[in-house]
């Protein structure tokens, strides 16, 4: 198990195929990360599927409704691009062609994809589970697809 540097800046993620852990970087990203936070600790994340799963390049969730077309009822987030490498296990939020379209949903890398580096927005990485990233179920849509049982900050979870 990853030891946990920063628990209220670490996820813990139960999907369906394992747990997995992602380091959150505010330095990166703090709007980004505390909105993912606020909506984590509200159980926004509980039970939504990964969506959109394509092969050697990510896997994304966080669309309440399924599809790739939902958000939270929160405002989407002004783009916070950085000069973090989009390579394996680095999480990144999805958005429309507005640049400034990010709100809930996000992806995690399963290998590198530098073309997208410095126009979506890094704001962490798998620390622990990514052998569980990947074998979430492939496609576009995803049929039966996997899910994210649970989405925690690791600091408001009990030991």
């Amino acid at each position: 198990m990853a030891t946990i540097k920063d628990p209220e800046n670490t996820l813990i993620i139960e999907t369906t195929k394992g747990r997995v852990v992602i380091a959150m970087r505010p330095d990166l990203a703090p709007k980004h990360v505390a909105h993912i936070k606020a909506l984590a600790r509200e159980g926004f994340y509980d039970g939504i599927v990964f969506h959109r799963v394509i092969e050697g390049f990510m896997a994304q969730t966080g669309c309440p409704k399924g599809t790739g077309t939902g958000g939270s009822s929160k405002p989407n987030l002004k783009a916070e691009f950085n000069a973090e490498p989009h390579v394996r296990g680095v999480c990144s939020m999805a958005r429309s062609s507005s640049p400034d379209s990010a709100n809930s949903q996000f992806f995690i890398c399963f290998d590198d994809a530098g073309f997208l580096d410095r126009q979506y927005t890094a704001w962490g990485h798998v620390v622990e589970g990514m052998d569980n990233v990947d074998k979430i179920k492939r496609g576009e849509p995803v049929r039966d697809p996997d899910k994210m049982i649970s989405m925690r900050v690791a600091a408001d979870v009990k030991a």
